[in-house]
């Protein structure tokens, strides 16, 4: 915190917006959802509300934290429910750092990341799955860094989520703001969670002197190695997709190649709703870029990550493996099993809709309409 306040950026911050407890989580959901973030959601919610009053026309809130801890993930949580609760017409979107199959820093990550997902699902409109592991890959692979730091990672998120709000802040032809965006990204309410990638991928400093293509950032863009979420979106099928372009772009150029790429690899795409890929446009590029494009998936790919996390939880929870450190906080076992169910629900609906066809979507309408008529 203090680093922020004394470093180039401290400026931009009220002083009095910091908060901050004198105890952590300790890696516990319990503590940050129950106990110790409890104590201090008030104070922040005082802040939020304080800054809420002085806009004219608020479109949501962001929030950025991870889902293995205690305090990103259980404090997180309860904030998200607390401002929701305040709220209920804003958007709320978050970016979640995900637990990585390799990159683990604690052992229950599994149990915060499910009862975080369990909140995530119910209280939240978007959310960005990051996952460290990727972002190390990109770093590796892609940027050719020998030793990337959190530095580095964080390089990568901030490029994400500038280019997810670049429409809110900038001028464009095609404009698409946060709600825009959950309106054309979110065709069934609790598939909500989308991986992002972005083009050109460049290491901090280094910026491409190479004039970039449209052709090359729509095919960059939807490589799987630059996925910032550690599932590959080929082994399941988009729902949606939205591309923000940032620069001076042919629109007409895009929309040629967006439609090159989804007549090429059809089978990637889910053909029951059409032309699920939505194009924004902002004139303003990043710094040191000519153009670029930010890329939001809503693949049923997604899924791997969840039944990755699902599997370690159920493994651990058979055995009620560290639970006592969760009831001794006031929780019940009850809330797991909800939790670890309503996971499980998450999946196989992402699975139904992946093997779903154009005929299966016409019967689901009919029983729909057939309910409604009863």
């Amino acid at each position: 915190m203090d680093s922020i306040r004394a470093g180039p950026l401290g400026g931009l911050f009220r002083p009095d917006n910091f908060i901050f407890g004198q105890s952590g989580a300790g890696n516990n959901w319990a503590k940050g959802h129950y106990t110790e973030g409890a104590e201090l959601v008030d104070s922040v919610l005082d802040v939020v509300r304080k800054e809420a009053e002085g806009t004219d026309c608020l479109q949501g809130f962001q929030i950025t934290h991870s889902l293995g801890g205690g305090t990103g993930a259980g404090m997180g949580t309860l904030l998200i429910s607390k401002i929701r609760e305040e709220y209920p017409d804003r958007m709320m979107c978050t970016y979640s750092v995900v637990p990585s199959p390799k990159v683990s820093d604690t052992v229950v990550e599994p149990y915060n990341a499910t009862l975080s997902v369990h909140q995530l699902v119910e209280n939240s409109d978007e959310t960005f799955c990051i996952d460290n592991e990727a972002l190390y890959d990109i770093c590796f692979r892609t940027l050719k860094l020998s030793t990337p730091t959190y530095g580095d990672l964080n390089h990568l998120v901030s490029i994400v989520m500038s280019g997810i709000t670049t429409c809110l802040r900038f001028p464009g032809q095609l404009n698409s703001d946060l709600r825009k965006l959950a309106v054309n990204m979110v065709p069934f309410p609790r598939l909500h969670f989308f991986m992002t990638g972005f083009a050109p991928l460049t290491a901090r400093g280094s910026q491409q002197y190479r004039a970039v293509t449209v052709p090359e950032l729509t095919q960059q863009m939807f490589d799987a190695k630059n996925m910032m979420a550690a599932s590959d979106p080929r082994h399941g099928r988009y729902l949606t997709v939205a591309a923000v372009f940032r620069g001076k772009v042919s629109m007409k150029e895009v929309e040629e190649q967006i439609q090159n790429i989804q007549t090429k690899n059809s089978a990637y795409f889910v053909e029951w709703i059409p032309n699920n890929v939505l194009s924004a446009q902002c004139d303003i590029p990043p710094r040191g870029l000519k153009m670029s494009v930010t890329f939001i998936g809503n693949s049923t790919a997604i899924q791997e990550l969840f039944r990755r996390v699902s599997e370690q939880f159920t493994v651990m929870f058979k055995r009620k493996a560290f639970l006592h450190w969760y009831t001794q906080e006031g929780m019940d076992e009850m809330e797991f099993t909800e939790a670890e169910s309503n996971m499980q629900d998450l999946i196989a609906e992402y699975q139904q809709y992946q093997d779903a066809t154009v005929e299966e979507e016409g019967e689901y309408e009919e029983e729909v309409a057939g309910e409604e008529a009863e």
